[in-house]
């Protein structure tokens, strides 16, 4: 059996609508995952059952009601359920990668800067990052052209690549893709599903929301179903 990467226990999450009288609204309740070294588990279950909520609060945007959350980083499991902002931001910056549906960057860097400054926060020269930025973008199939102009200019698709190649150039122990192709032609979905799968071969331990149910099926190792709270017991 392969390592564990990622795991978590009685993992709960709660949103309260203060504009609402403070109702409470359960999402997550008691979810355990756990994604082993090199293994691809996709999310699983109807819309609005908590899919999205539950990879935000694996990446430490939502922050857990209870239950923990286990990264391995640096050879020894972190709980990110209770970690304070710093390890949150060390573990990010090393071990855990995050694809959003969405492009979110400073406005007017170019292209090929959005997606170098990964590395070159990792110590990188310049030159190294934007080489390996440059093969990165030119395989999904982004044009030479468009690495100097800043993405909020580029389609929804080509924003979506960008945001792959982001993703993908850390080479994170542990990666977390949120529809990955959901803008994508069938050209690029195929480099994207060769891209994931290579990534499970190096030993990345990645989940992910696909809607896509060929995409679903190419990179799927499992899938871990979310059912709604009314109908868990």
């Amino acid at each position: 059996m392969t390592e564990v990467m990622l795991r978590t226990d009685a993992l709960a999450k709660t949103f309260t609508l203060h504009l609402q009288g403070g109702v409470c609204i359960p999402v997550l309740s008691g979810v355990g995952l756990e994604v082993h070294a090199g293994e691809c588990v996709v999310l699983s279950g109807p819309s609005g059952v908590g899919k999205s909520t539950l990879m935000r609060s694996l990446y430490g945007n939502y922050r857990a009601q209870s239950g923990h959350i286990q990264i391995r980083h640096n050879g020894e499991l972190v709980d990110l359920a209770a970690a304070d902002p710093r390890t949150i931001l060390a573990v990010r910056h090393e071990t855990l990668g995050y694809v959003s549906q969405f492009l979110r960057v400073v406005p007017r860097v170019p292209a090929l800067d959005v997606v170098a400054e990964v590395l070159i926060g990792r110590g990188a020269t310049q030159a190294d990052a934007r080489r390996i930025a440059t093969d990165l973008l030119l395989r999904l199939n982004i044009p030479r052209r468009l690495h100097a102009l800043p993405p909020a200019t580029f389609s929804g698709g080509e924003q979506q690549r960008v945001n792959l190649a982001r993703g993908f150039i850390g080479n994170h122990p542990v990666l977390l893709l949120d529809e990955p192709t959901a803008s994508l032609d069938d050209q690029n979905r195929a480099v994207v599903v060769s891209m994931i799968n290579e990534a499970k071969a190096r030993g990345t331990a990645i989940v992910a929301i696909c809607h896509d149910v060929e995409v679903r099926d190419a990179i799927a190792d499992r899938l871990f179903e979310l059912r709604p709270l009314q109908d868990a017991a």
